[in-house]
């Protein structure tokens, strides 16, 4: 096991908060429909006023709070985002600039879409476990709402925005990550996308409004990770001997009402070991998973002597998940 102790997480939300009903007049949609069609009863949406980093350092700040932390305690932040705040400089370096935390301590980007907080998580147990660093502070924040396409009801009205922290030391090793595993497939790699932002499209290379949106086909997605679930699950678990009957809880990523009840249906797990806050956040990409994490440190189904699961896809195609012991 590789040694991480959870010392404290945080969450925060922009101000707005926005029903499925307000969207049905908002869109034109019939009384209900954006509720039956996305599975989220609210979600909020960040203002135009509103920054990604902003929203990050609330979270981290909330987590500072929560665990009685000295902001000169952290040595290292890690921003772990779906989509940056701009191509440059880094994320991390914008929340760094709006957090209490010492300018001059090192600050990075995970970027692996929906599972950046995951990979984050991995990468700062081997820093800690290395002895580089002593306490870290790992941010995820996302504006969903910034990149979606209105007219695309599948690639807009299941997402939200949010962001999460959790902070982050090796412990005494009687906590920590079990097993872990990460699987890309790239001929996934354009079933959830969003074309520029990057190299590949920008004005000097040829670039169109539409390509700054997000694009899912989620049905190939959900097709093609039915085909992959069941042989990740085996070498996730079965690489340190474990089965599903050795996790107390799953921390699943939010990514749409149907693939919650997927995950509890292909894992044989009952509703109440599965952490479920979508209908009131929505898909919040990165910020997904660590605020289902919170959600089970804050509740007690994250206590002391409890194994989680986490576990999720990303655009890559991405399947990635992690057993934690806490």
């Amino acid at each position: 096991m590789i040694p991480l102790k959870i010392v404290s997480t945080g969450v925060a939300v922009p101000a707005q908060q926005v029903t499925s009903a307000e969207l049905d007049v908002r869109l034109g949609f019939p009384n209900g429909y954006v509720q039956r069609r996305s599975g989220v009863v609210h979600r909020y949406h960040a203002g135009a006023r509103e920054s990604q980093s902003e929203l990050a350092a609330k979270a981290l700040h909330a987590a500072l709070a929560r665990g009685d932390i000295a902001p000169g305690s952290i040595d290292l932040l890690i921003s772990a985002c779906g989509v940056q705040e701009q191509a440059l400089p880094s994320t991390a370096a914008h929340v760094l600039a709006a957090s209490r935390l010492r300018a001059g301590m090192p600050a990075f980007d995970v970027g692996a879409s929906c599972l950046s907080f995951l990979m984050a998580l991995q990468v700062a147990a081997g820093l800690l476990h290395s002895g580089a660093h002593k306490r870290i502070a790992i941010v995820s924040s996302d504006l969903a709402s910034r990149g979606v396409d209105w007219s695309n009801p599948e690639a807009s009205l299941i997402f939200g925005d949010g962001a999460a922290a959790a902070i982050v030391e090796a412990g005494d090793g009687t906590t920590g990550i079990a097993s872990c595993l990460f699987e890309t497939y790239p001929a996934g790699r354009a079933l959830c996308e969003i074309r520029a932002g990057g190299t590949r499209r920008n004005p000097r290379v040829g670039v169109e409004p539409d390509d700054f949106h997000f694009r899912m086909d989620g049905k190939r997605v959900f097709r093609m990770v039915s085909k992959l679930m069941d042989a990740f699950m085996d070498r996730l678990l079965g690489a340190r001997g474990l089965s599903i009957q050795d996790i107390d809880t799953v921390v699943p990523h939010q990514a749409s009402h149907l693939s919650m009840l997927h995950i509890r249906e292909r894992l044989g797990v009952p509703a109440s070991s599965v952490i479920d806050i979508y209908a009131h956040r929505g898909n919040q990409v990165a910020a997904s998973m660590p605020t289902a994490l919170h959600e089970a440190m804050v509740t007690g189904r994250a206590s002391p002597g409890s194994r989680l699961l986490m576990l999720g896809t990303a655009a890559g195609l991405t399947l990635g998940g992690m057993v934690l012991s806490t």
